[in-house]
């Protein structure tokens, strides 16, 4: 790739009422900031590029009308955190949604989405290309080389990664100009992935080993039926009609989903699960009983014990203590 700005960026940003705003001071000034034609919307898009290598980048933009989003995408692999969005990616099939790390694989494809009007979309993230993750760095570290593909894929939908978090936002908010921005944007991608390989040692070897074991379009069928399980984990979801959505036999389906996920569907559902009754705990005022049926318990008792097993807390006990964490951080 030649220029990260013009291929992964531009084409997009520009069909779709973004223009070039270079006096911008409200972002690092060592990036190129674009901003949203006010008949679209109101907002900024920012990105800083690398050698080509790598790509930091930052939206904080809403639009008034929904977008239908379209558009070929080159060769690459990205990681990002949205604070607030509301879509829906067609192709490939997933819900948009905030707080968790969205790991995505381009592989050349075509890309679709709804982003929904009037509903901010702010987000931090960084992409990586091929000349970075396949060459660059295979010979820097000769012997040593890790598949980043599946590492990355290996945090998407993490929602327990206050680590990488925290360095998104770190990027979202500095202000630096010339070599030590430089240095700065170019450790913290350092930094990122560190922690991403760290993080997704066991589950890279297993998608790997998942991807040695499985065809193509066994595992493009169970991505669907994980971003399905994503979008309707609060559901009674049964084995049989996920087996069909897969094209597989029950067996099949319970035995590579394993595979590729290193747990048991159940077990994957009900991570989920625990992960959106967290969320509600922390920063919602609905009761125990009220957050057991929103994420897919009829029986309070029954969640209450789960949830416990999850975080060795009780709902209630995990509730005071986001509580006081958060109390603490504003003082």
């Amino acid at each position: 790739m030649k220029d990260i700005m013009t291929e992964v960026y531009v084409p997009c940003l520009v069909a779709n009422g973004f223009y070039p705003d270079h006096c911008n001071a409200q972002y690092c000034s060592e990036g190129t900031c674009y901003t949203l034609a006010s008949d679209k919307g109101k907002g900024h898009f920012w990105a800083y590029c690398h050698h080509n290598l790598f790509s930091v980048y930052v939206q904080d933009f809403v639009f008034y009308e929904d977008l239908f989003l379209q558009y070929q995408q080159p060769d690459y692999i990205s990681i990002n955190y949205y604070d607030s969005v509301s879509g829906e990616e067609l192709e490939p099939g997933n819900r948009l949604s905030c707080d968790f790390i969205k790991g995505h694989m381009s592989c050349g494809s075509l890309y679709q989405a709804i982003y929904h009007k009037h509903v901010p979309i702010r987000s931090t993230g960084i992409v990586i290309i091929p000349e970075f993750y396949e060459t660059y760095l295979k010979n820097k570290y000769p012997g040593e080389y890790e598949d980043l593909r599946s590492a990355f894929m290996g945090v998407n939908g993490l929602g327990d990664f206050p680590e990488l978090v925290l360095l998104l936002r770190q990027i979202r908010n500095y202000r630096g100009t010339g070599i030590g921005a430089k240095l700065f944007y170019e450790g913290k991608v350092a930094e990122a992935l560190s922690l991403i390989v760290e993080k997704t040692k066991p589950a890279a070897a297993s998608y790997a080993y998942a991807a040695r074991s499985l065809s193509g379009q066994d595992l493009d069928n169970l991505a669907f039926v994980t971003a399905y399980i994503d979008d309707h984990f609060a559901e009674e979801l049964h084995l049989e009609p996920l087996a069909r959505m897969a094209c597989m036999g029950m067996t099949k389906l319970k035995y590579s989903f394993k595979l590729a996920t290193q747990c048991t569907i159940t077990e994957y559902i009900q991570k989920k699960r625990m992960h959106c009754a967290e969320q509600l705990l922390a920063n919602s005022e609905l009761n125990i009983n009220q957050i057991a049926q929103s994420v897919g318990y009829k029986n309070s008792s029954r969640f209450c014990e789960l949830f416990r097993k999850h975080t060795g807390a009780t709902p209630n006990e995990y509730r005071k203590l986001t509580k006081s964490i958060l109390s603490m951080s504003t003082k």
